[in-house]
């Protein structure tokens, strides 16, 4: 046992050596001006965290310890270096309740959430979930399985999905308003009959007074025309 926690010790200490020497100090305080605050951050760019991840054999005890780590690059390395298959659901739940900003939600997504057989229970659930957090990595993760066709989306049913977001959309919190109107996006863009009910629902947008349904409006009929 003490060996192993000495190994896995001298594991973290090589990545962090890794990290020092791709260390941007630039970058890392423009993010630090932009509000991604975290305990330390090397500013590292994303293709060169990959390189790094592929330097180390991917493993859910490793994942696990820099996940644990307020260090931007380990948890974007956790992310990247955590075996899917073994990452559960039980994994998937506590993670997304840990996110501590949009950046790591994207690449908990990116890297691990969208490859994941169950990815359409989790957007099932956490697009409806009360708490904000989850509902925005629900969207976050649609959005994604989306992008890349994942073939789990033929078990999403669409319908609760937007009418979620139909009422995030007109949420005061930027990042969610966000997310909720690029699911709407993606879902009129790629779902005919999804964008049938989405439309009639915002057809009153096209001449409300209100700035921002005017927007809404606007942006889906942009998707209804590049969709045809």
């Amino acid at each position: 046992m003490f060996s192993k926690l000495n190994m896995m010790d001298e594991l973290i200490r090589n990545i962090r050596t890794d990290l020092r020497l791709a260390m941007n100090g630039v970058v890392s305080s423009s993010m630090r001006d932009k509000g991604m605050d975290y305990k330390m951050n090397f500013g590292v760019d994303i293709p060169r965290i990959k390189e790094i991840a592929e330097k180390y054999e991917p493993s859910a005890a490793l994942a696990k310890e820099l996940w644990k780590l307020d260090v931007r690059e380990l948890k974007i390395l956790s992310t990247m270096l955590y075996p899917i298959d073994e990452f559960k659901e039980e994994n998937s739940n506590e993670w997304a309740n840990e996110i501590p900003n949009q950046e790591i939600r994207e690449n908990l997504c990116r890297n691990l959430l969208q490859e994941l057989s169950y990815a359409d229970e989790l957007v099932q659930k956490w697009s409806a979930d009360p708490n904000q957090s989850l509902r925005l990595t629900g969207f976050w993760l649609y959005v994604r399985l989306m992008l890349v066709k994942a073939d789990v989306l033929q078990r999403i049913d669409t319908l609760p999905i937007i009418e979620n977001a139909l009422v995030d959309v007109h949420s005061q919190d930027s990042l969610l308003s966000i997310a909720a109107l690029n699911v709407l996006k993606q879902i009129v863009r790629r779902d005919h009959e999804g964008a049938d009910s989405i439309m009639d629902q915002i057809a009153k947008f096209s001449i409300s007074e209100k700035p921002e349904e005017k927007e809404i409006y606007n942006n889906l009929q942009f998707e209804l025309k590049i969709r045809s």
